[in-house]
């Protein structure tokens, strides 16, 4: 179970905790920024579904392949550190990119590939190392919420940045758009320097990656309701990921759309998850979590799977928009509750063990679909990948459903942390007798 350390006070905490927000959402609006621009100028390029998903695929193999031991050196390292030194070394290979494409007529696509990686890699130990700090900067019953208000600081950079990138790529040079990644590292780095991040009992220890990793894994299999919650979502996956990284294609090639319609269906999509955040924001405190999760598994197969069935012409493509709202407003709901009821399952002294080896299982089976995702799109359309991904939403909400451990685990969880409380109650009237 989650023990919050945090010695901050109320009002310490929160001004901690959204400093550390500001730097997130400056660093992160910047970056992402970078990332829609590099994808729509591959889109331009290339036009192949067959490259969209090769670049969703080297996004998501250090995810699959680093992170089960990532979350050990997570557990045991200087948190602040390891995120500071993070973006730099994004910020290094950016400026790299960059004066390669000033001095080159193109860019050398492998080099743009090889990018790919390196942000990856960094995200690999960037979201589990901001996973794993979150307990320790608030007071536990604050974490659904705060969790909400992380994802709509997420959602909100999900807004700006395929709009600000769709207006950046169309007004200065690839080689110089770039260098924001740099300015957002500045950022980033400049307000982390401020932030206080408690230290936890594991940070200093020696690390033993393999038997750190089994550990992780040993905890989440013995978990059997998040265990189970972990391999149905990592099938939803394999039938997503497909569909989500040939959305730029869906809008540009199926619906013969341009660079800022894609644009616009990214920060609708994000818009919803904005709201979506905010409500959880706001209304956080749930008794029973899993049955927002079974409505974000319905909602997002629901809409997902009418988009592949809309005709390619304009008011196809403005329903399309609307459902992509739909399904961003309901995509917080799995994402965030899953989240915050796994840092509340877990000790922060065990916690990056964990979620190394849970981010691995969730993202394993993505790139398995993305292999298969470019050459079928182009065989059978792009649109059939998203039905597919619909139904396949649905069913996987269906079988978590049907399991009881894992429809009933967040009311057990809850249980369990009220007695925990009464029982830590209880104890402390004993001392002061």
């Amino acid at each position: 179970m989650s023990k919050n350390p945090t010695l901050f006070g109320p009002t310490k905490w929160k001004k901690n905790f959204y400093l550390f927000l500001t730097g997130q959402f400056l660093s992160g609006i910047t970056s992402m920024a970078v990332q829609y621009s590099i994808i729509w100028y591959l889109t331009k390029t290339t036009g192949s579904a067959t490259i969209l998903s090769f670049a969703m695929l080297l996004g998501m193999l250090p995810m699959v392949l680093l992170s089960p031991f990532a979350g050990p050196l997570i557990d045991r390292w200087n948190k602040k550190l390891l995120l500071i030194v993070t973006d730099i070394v994004v910020a290094i290979f950016a400026l790299i990119l960059s004066i390669v494409g000033t001095i080159s007529a193109d860019f050398p696509l492998w080099l743009v590939f090889v990018s790919l990686l390196v942000r990856s890699i960094a995200q690999t130990f960037q979201m589990p190392t901001i996973q794993s700090i979150l307990p320790t900067m608030v007071p536990e019953d604050e974490l659904t919420k705060v969790n909400g208000q992380f994802s709509m600081v997420q959602s909100a950079n999900f807004i700006i940045a395929p709009a600000l990138g769709a207006v950046l790529y169309s007004m200065i040079p690839m080689n110089f758009l770039i260098l924001l990644d740099v300015l957002g590292a500045v950022f980033g780095v400049g307000l982390l320097m401020f932030v206080m991040i408690p230290k936890i009992a594991s940070e200093g220890e020696a690390i033993h990656l393999f038997e750190d990793t089994k550990f992780g894994f040993k905890k989440l299999f013995e978990n059997k309701g998040l265990w189970y919650i972990t391999i149905v979502g990592a099938i939803f996956m394999l039938l997503f990921m497909p569909a989500a990284s040939l959305y730029p294609l869906m809008t540009m090639n199926y619906f013969n759309g341009t660079v800022g319609q894609a644009g616009l269906v990214e920060v609708i999509y994000s818009v919803g998850m904005l709201i979506g955040g905010a409500v959880i924001g706001i209304f956080g405190n749930w008794k029973n979590r899993m049955n927002l999760i079974f409505f974000a598994y319905a909602v997002i197969g629901v809409t997902i799977g009418l988009s592949g069935l809309l005709p390619a012409t304009s008011k196809g493509f403005l329903y399309f928009v609307l459902l992509n709202a739909i399904a961003g407003f309901a995509t917080p709901y799995f994402n965030t509750l899953l989240m915050a009821m796994i840092q509340q399952s877990y000790e922060p002294n065990v916690l990056g063990r964990v979620l190394g080896v849970l981010n691995s299982l969730l993202s394993i089976t993505g790139p398995v679909g993305l292999l298969f995702a470019g050459p079928l799109a182009d065989k059978i359309g792009v649109e059939k990948m998203f039905v597919i991904a619909g139904v396949g939403a649905i069913v996987c909400g269906v079988i978590n459903f049907m399991i009881p451990v894992a429809r009933n685990y967040d009311k057990e969880l809850q249980k369990r942390l009220v007695e925990e409380k009464e029982l830590e109650l209880e104890k402390l009237k004993n001392e002061e007798f």
